[in-house]
């Protein structure tokens, strides 16, 4: 069996492990059922998530059986870890078309033939659980002054903390004990912002089974200014092509931050690691080579090659024959109302390049905005079908990193 912990060092992704020297010779000794967990919030991965599915596939190509665990269940609830405020609360059907969804895009990455990885949903045993023999198996090895200390809890004790959110912890920590009974898992994994969480899980398998049990989590992808990554002003960078498209996908990666990129290609590309420490160590204007690497290798992995292809050479074309059609992201006006000619606020608030007119107004007083590459002279400038380029379409620009084509409706 090959040395994973080690890749997973190497590459950046591990932050704290429990039982590391056991952990790391059962790794390199046997197949290892491991786990990570995915509340089904919204119909889509985001590239925070994929993180976590780089791992799962480092694990299974090194031999280990993942499962991957929808929480049908514990979505109900809302893990309380690094939030102001409770979650807001989701129908059970919500919960299983999210969880569907997710189902759909794992499987992507993830194989699940021959029993490769399980895929499972905690609202399987969740949701039937009678609460007071729940709290005489479970809630009795849980001590309520260790929990507060938890950082997940901690950070909510000045807004408020409910009682609901409270039994997140418990939760968790029994997915794991029944992972561990069902299938034998006795690896859990997650973001490092489930370490409380995880730790719980390890604490009541060794307790009520008296058998080894280990947890691990990963860094947290998160710009230099400690941001969560994978945002932009339009909210989250999806892994499902319909809600951020590949080329939106492969721009938001080209233009992370320079000292971000060595570390995203360690962790969210299989480029060898020489490799990647060659592209990071790139300065200057050099460093753009390495973010046009990462960004091509990334969205490959999430849409094919194909995409990324597309997405690459729509990046090139942008500036020179404005755009390939149904690459870049586009807006669509009907054509008498392109004939006519809309104005630039319109098109800057329709295109959610600005969130409000009076934002809109500002970036086109500041020079901040073109199109066709042409700076926007005044904010009650008019465009339309005049402006068309060769593709039928002419190009928005807000500074260097947004971009849109307006088009005709068909």
């Amino acid at each position: 069996m090959s040395s994973v912990y080690d890749t997973l060092v190497e590459r950046g992704f591990i932050e704290q492990c429990t039982h590391e020297k056991e952990l790391r010779e059962l790794l390199e000794k046997e197949k290892v059922t491991f786990y990570i967990g995915f509340d089904a919030t919204a119909d889509s991965l985001t590239a925070g998530h994929f993180l976590t599915v780089m791992a799962m596939m480092h694990m299974q190509q090194a031999g280990h059986r993942p499962i991957a665990l929808l929480g049908g269940g514990t979505t109900m609830i809302g893990d309380p870890s690094m939030r102001s405020d409770m979650r807001q609360m989701m129908t059970i059907e919500q919960i299983q078309h999210n969880a569907d969804r997710f189902k759909e895009q794992l499987s992507k990455f993830i194989s699940f033939d021959d029993d490769k990885a399980i895929l499972a949903n905690n609202a399987d045993w969740l949701l039937d659980l009678n609460y007071v023999n729940f709290l005489r198996d479970v809630g009795v090895h849980f001590s309520v002054n260790k929990m507060l200390t938890a950082e997940c809890y901690k950070s909510r004790m000045e807004q408020g903390l409910t009682f609901f959110e409270f039994n997140y912890m418990l939760m968790q920590s029994y997915d794991f004990l029944e992972l561990n009974r069902r299938y034998g898992c006795t690896l859990e994994m997650g973001g490092n912002d489930q370490w409380s969480n995880i730790l719980g899980g390890v604490d009541l398998i060794r307790r009520k089974e008296q058998k080894p049990a280990y947890g691990l989590t990963f860094k947290l992808l998160t710009t230099s200014d400690g941001k969560k990554m994978g945002k932009t002003q339009k909210g989250a960078v999806w892994l499902d092509p319909n809600k951020t498209s590949p080329y939106e996908f492969y721009q938001y990666w080209r233009n992370i931050e320079d000292v971000k990129v060595e570390e995203c290609l360690g962790l969210l590309t299989f480029l060898p690691m020489d490799e990647v420490r060659r592209l990071g160590a790139l300065e200057g204007a050099e460093i753009n080579k390495a973010k046009e690497v990462l960004a091509y290798e990334v969205t490959k992995i999430v849409h094919g090659e194909e995409e990324a292809k597309k997405a690459q050479a729509a990046a090139k074309a942008l500036f020179v024959s404005g755009g390939v059609a149904g690459s870049v992201p586009t807006f669509t006006y009907a054509k008498e109302k392109l004939d006519e000619g809309v104005d630039i606020i319109s098109i800057l608030v329709d295109t959610k390049l600005a969130p409000t007119r009076s934002e809109a107004r500002r970036l086109v007083q500041q020079g901040g905005v073109t199109v066709n590459d042409v700076k926007v002279p005044a904010f009650d400038a008019v465009y339309g079908s005049k402006d068309f380029n060769e593709n039928g379409a002419f190009m928005v620009k807000k500074g260097k990193k947004g971009f849109y084509q307006i088009k005709c409706e068909d």
